[in-house]
């Protein structure tokens, strides 16, 4: 028999369209929107993110498909409140049961901007005084998973979101080796994107370290969704249907293709590095993508590798993997003086860090900046030009 709270559930959350909000980096909310509507849905790209609207399984599509996100929240209340009174009734009337299980560990952030209301642990205190005591009018279930609010409030006009993510989007469940400053996948997609990478030509990863870029590739080659070898937050909500995930699941997984031959080449000079990615690769059964060799960058022949020429993908060691700032500028003149030399008619993708100064590229470029873990870095996207 259905309970009287699994009535109001599907009345008011599975069976309504609600507001989502896909946070990403400064930079790639363009790329995410395009992301967005490719699964069919429509949104609008503003600071900080992409707003779109949708039922409950569009969270679930979400964080399952998109390469450029780092969170999914959903909108679940919006107030205006000039008192911690005011705050502490609107927290306390809201009908939380809907949408979290009683028990649930709750984490909760707070930011403000130009509200009356602006002490972040006091707004904390009373929010979750206020959810805990409301909640323990219906029975605790046995769940352990923390869920993370977020309560932002501007001019004194207060969201609530819920995340429906769990660990940031970029946190893939595929790369468990760890390496020196690696390459978040978020902007590792993206680089790939803004290069025109689809998935069908050669990409070499001459630097890969762990191997972001070539683990986004594969993915993209493969037709793989990036969010399908992990859990979510959503999973724990009162409004989760297993067989709306699963489908969607099941959908994605009939989309997967397998490659003759890998497209993908890795490489690296740092042996351990090495055995560590083709071990991760054959783990998640990237293998028919990618291929892993030991080797310099300097030494390369693209002429052996691939022909028409393909896209290569460079992430440059920098900061304390390398040594000071006229140390790093060597290096890229290098690599830039190699790619004039060997890589003629190649397409390209640069990372490095931004400066404040221009990066002299030597061939027709564009250079976007985007902000990973807190650091400015500079894109750069062009192509070696085939006559040299």
């Amino acid at each position: 028999m259905t309970s009287p709270l699994e009535k109001r559930i599907r009345r008011h959350v599975i069976g309504k369209s609600h507001r989502f909000f896909a946070v990403t980096a400064p930079g790639l909310e363009p790329l995410c929107l395009g992301e967005l509507e490719s699964l069919g849905l429509t949104g609008a790209a503003v600071e900080g993110g992409v707003e779109f609207s949708g039922r409950l399984p569009a969270a679930y599509l979400t964080n399952l498909c998109l390469r450029t996100a780092n969170r999914i929240l959903l909108r679940v209340h919006e107030f205006r409140a000039t008192s911690f009174r005011a705050l502490a009734q609107e927290a306390a009337s809201f009908p939380w049961e809907l949408f979290i299980a009683p028990g649930t560990p709750l984490r909760i952030h707070v930011t403000t901007h130009h509200c009356r209301l602006h002490h972040s642990d006091a707004i904390t205190e009373r929010v979750q005084n206020a959810i805990t005591e409301h909640l323990s009018d219906f029975s605790v279930a046995q769940n352990r998973m923390p869920l993370q609010i977020f309560i932002r409030g501007v001019d004194d006009h207060f969201t609530a979101s819920l995340d429906s993510s769990g660990e940031n989007l970029y946190r893939r469940g595929i790369k468990t080796h760890a390496g020196e400053a690696p390459l978040r996948e978020t902007l590792a997609s993206a680089a790939l994107m803004l290069a025109g990478y689809s998935g069908e030509e050669f990409l070499l990863d001459p630097m890969c370290g762990t191997g972001t870029f070539s683990l986004e590739a594969a993915l993209m080659a493969k037709h793989v969704p990036p969010g399908g070898h992990r859990d979510f937050a959503f999973m724990a909500w009162p409004g989760f249907r297993p067989q709306h995930w699963n489908f969607l699941k099941r959908n994605a997984a009939a989309q997967v293709i397998r490659l003759s031959t890998p497209r993908i080449m890795a490489s690296d000079n740092d042996p351990h590095t090495c055995r560590a990615l083709e071990e991760c690769v054959g783990r998640h059964g990237l293998a028919d993508a990618v291929s892993v060799s030991c080797r310099n960058f300097f030494d390369i022949d693209p002429r052996k590798l691939t022909d028409p020429p393909g896209l290569i993908a460079l992430n440059p060691p920098y900061g304390r993997r390398l040594g000071n700032r006229a140390q790093h500028a060597m290096l890229l003149r290098n690599v830039f003086q190699v790619l004039q030399e060997k890589y003629r008619g190649w397409k390209a993708v640069l990372i490095a860090p931004h400066t404040g100064g221009k990066i002299n590229v030597p061939f027709p470029a564009h250079v976007q900046h985007f902000v990973h873990g807190g650091l400015t870095v500079n894109v750069v996207v062009g192509e070696i030009p085939s006559d040299g």
